[in-house]
């Protein structure tokens, strides 16, 4: 699902302007790359597919002791495409979260191994915050004028409530995980206690 709806990520960007996959891709680490990401090797490909639909067309700059600069520019189709997404509800989206699949057979290692996994998995959302609060800083001072600005820093703040609430959840496990630490523990020394009785008795 995520292959089919990248070409949308591409058409909003070229609805900026004529560029190069280069310059696409350099957008996309200074925007959109919070929330959806493309590897340099994807977008080429994606590219190929908007010029075949006809919803983008390529053209070749010459440029002096350099190779020819592919620029792409967005098509009147490729905006009624792009407009046309843009009205779609939104689609559901399962994704691959790691931290929950290590959990999920979390049994197969001690407790203190998933805490100190939630632990790593709390401090990148840590930085992840700090690094969402210099985007929004940057935005407010390189776009103050723009008047796209707010669209862009609803997407800043999605970051930024998804990130507190699972170090919330990493708050709430974290505890469960140290509760169940104890018990296996306590249990721990119960065999032990049984085990010198044993002894005793022998």
């Amino acid at each position: 699902m995520k292959e089919k709806r990248s070409k949308f990520a591409i058409l909003g960007i070229l609805s900026m302007g004529p560029m190069s996959g280069y310059d696409i891709k350099k957008i996309y680490e200074k925007s959109i790359g919070n929330f959806w990401s493309e590897s340099y090797g994807q977008i080429y490909p994606l590219l190929k597919v908007l010029v075949d639909q006809g919803f983008a067309t390529n053209s070749i700059e010459k440029q002096v002791g350099k190779p020819d600069r592919h620029v792409y520019s967005l098509t009147d189709s490729g905006r009624d495409e792009l407009g046309r997404w843009l009205v779609e509800p939104v689609k559901d989206q399962i994704g691959r979260v790691e931290i929950a699949l290590k959990l999920f057979f979390g049994h197969q290692v001690s407790p203190e191994d998933n805490i100190r996994q939630v632990d790593h998995f709390e401090e990148m959302r840590n930085r992840e915050i700090l690094a969402l609060r210099a985007t929004e800083e940057r935005l407010k001072t390189e776009q103050a004028n723009n008047p796209h600005l707010p669209y862009m820093l609803a997407t800043v703040s999605y970051g930024q409530h998804v990130n507190q609430a699972l170090i919330h959840w990493c708050e709430e496990t974290r505890s469960v995980l140290n509760e169940l630490s104890g018990k296996v523990k306590q249990s721990g020394k119960g065999e032990s206690r049984n085990s010198d009785h044993g002894n005793a008795l022998q």
